[in-house]
């Protein structure tokens, strides 16, 4: 690393090895040249007059690229594209005269960059889905684990600590969702020319439309896409990035809801993300055990969150067949949204991985609350054991206030139930007080929902793509 150069935290920090390489320099531009062998290829299986040793030195030189070469040539061309293909020609000196046959430069770098982000969003399906198998287990291991909900962060009905995530692998299965159907139609812009009339390879054929058509198909099977954009100007439109962006941005979302939900019940201290032995939480406070981790998914999920305004724009401006002010921001913008959401997975498999839960303080935090929740049922047990309903009611009412009083004023505990105890209007119950107040049947179909939902949608998800998930190393992970 040169410390005297800036580089993005992204690649350097955060992500993964296989993202990185990715989007890197050495793979950008030897798929160019892999683009530049496809099309010679198919251009001599359609009749042109390239030879077989034009196509085999082109292959043997797919990916020595010399950058400093190539760095010198565009000081003098100011053009990469031409640069490549000088420094690729001067290794292959009998492809140098059929090297970029009827092709503009969009023919390289388009084409590339929807390999890049369908090859990407292959990455993060894979991390995706093992995130989806690693929340599926933490549900059913939680699914009877009742805890208070919260509306407004207010203190709600109890639900289970396994229906809770079940919300946040619910958003994940929509995301994944997403990434399917974008990868599934991510369409190849193949052979198009320079307006993307086709025109030049309309020449090269002699005016037959046919072969033109065969070439595109060709080419784009090659490079392994089936759904080609059925026009284009001089590239695909922008607005694939925009939706491709958007699908990324969305499942930072769901990272984030997650993230922040797991800070604020460190908060409550009843669950944490992963602590090693050595790790330091604060360099001041020494007892601090800070969320870190979910710290740098919403910190990373922002970012990522507002990079699909930047294509949005990029697409409206598109002067009719291309302008050139989509070229310097799409190289930063598409692959550091790709890195951006490679990191955001790889820390939530990591946390996911070993999150801790304590029940004993999710238990109590339960036992402080329930009594205002149960009143209901010691009501409705005292009416069927002889007891008044108004009566009741405004007893239940003036010692609710009264223990809601010494909770807040006195900091005491909530002594509601010991309250209602001991008035002799609810005599006839007294002995049934543990068994109307047991959380467990304040959680609804709470446990049910949870199995029924991972049983029903998600795991045909993980069986359908088991060879995916199940490859991802998460100890090579870099969090």
């Amino acid at each position: 690393m040169d410390y005297n150069v800036y580089s993005t935290p992204l690649a350097g920090r955060y992500a993964s090895k296989e993202m990185s390489y990715l989007w890197s320099p050495q793979f950008k531009h030897s798929t160019w040249r892999r683009l530049w062998l496809a099309l010679a290829t198919e251009e001599k299986a359609l009749g042109l007059n390239i030879t077989d040793e034009q196509l085999s030195q082109m292959a043997a030189h797919l990916d020595d690229i010399d950058f400093e070469a190539v760095e010198a040539k565009e000081k003098e061309l100011r053009h990469d594209v031409m640069s490549h293909i000088h420094v690729f020609g001067t290794q292959c000196p009998a492809a140098m005269p059929i090297i970029h046959l009827g092709a503009t430069s969009c023919y390289v770098t388009d084409n590339t960059e929807l390999i890049q982000m369908r090859d990407g969003m292959k990455l993060l399906r894979g991390k995706l889905l093992k995130l989806m198998n690693q929340l599926k287990g933490f549900c059913l291991e939680h699914a009877d684990q009742p805890t208070l909900g919260f509306t407004h962060y207010q203190v709600a009905q109890l639900t289970t600590v396994g229906k809770r995530f079940s919300l946040y692998l619910q958003d994940f299965m929509m995301d994944l969702e997403q990434l399917n159907f974008q990868l599934e139609n991510l369409p190849f812009r193949s052979v198009k020319g320079t307006t993307g009339t086709q025109a030049s390879f309309l020449a090269l054929f002699d005016g037959n439309h046919e072969k033109v058509k065969d070439l595109e198909r060709r080419v784009a099977a090659r490079m392994g896409f089936e759904k080609i954009i059925a026009v284009s100007g001089q590239t695909y439109t922008r607005k694939v990035d925009y939706l491709v962006l958007s699908m990324l941005a969305g499942l930072a979302g769901s990272a984030a809801k997650m993230a922040t939900d797991i800070r604020l019940l460190a908060n409550l201290r009843e669950m944490e993300e992963p602590f090693g032995k050595k790790q330091i939480g604060s360099s001041a406070m020494a007892y601090k055990r800070n969320p870190m981790r979910c710290e740098r998914v919403c910190s990373l999920a922002r970012y990522l969150m507002n990079l699909p305004v930047n294509p949005v724009n990029t697409h409206a401006v598109q002067w009719f067949e291309r302008t050139l002010d989509d070229s310097a921001n799409r190289r930063i913008v598409l692959a550091e949204g790709f890195l951006a959401a490679d990191v955001i997975l790889s820390v939530l498999i990591d946390v996911t991985n070993g999150l801790q839960v304590w029940p004993n303080v999710i238990a109590r935090h339960v036992r402080e609350e329930l009594p205002f929740m149960a009143t209901e049922n010691i009501l409705m047990a005292a009416v069927r054991a002889g007891g008044d309903r108004q009566v009741l009611h405004e007893v239940i009412r003036g010692h609710s206030m009264a223990a809601a009083k010494r909770i807040k004023e006195e900091g005491g505990a909530n002594d509601l139930l010991e309250r209602l105890s001991a008035d002799p209007v609810f005599a006839a119950i007294r002995d049934r007080f543990d068994e109307l107040v047991n959380p467990r049947d304040f959680i609804g179909r709470a446990p049910e929902q949870t199995r029924e939902f991972i049983a029903g949608s998600v795991d045909p998800l993980l069986e359908k793509y088991a060879a995916e998930w199940q490859t991802v190393k998460t100890d090579a992970l870099n969090v």
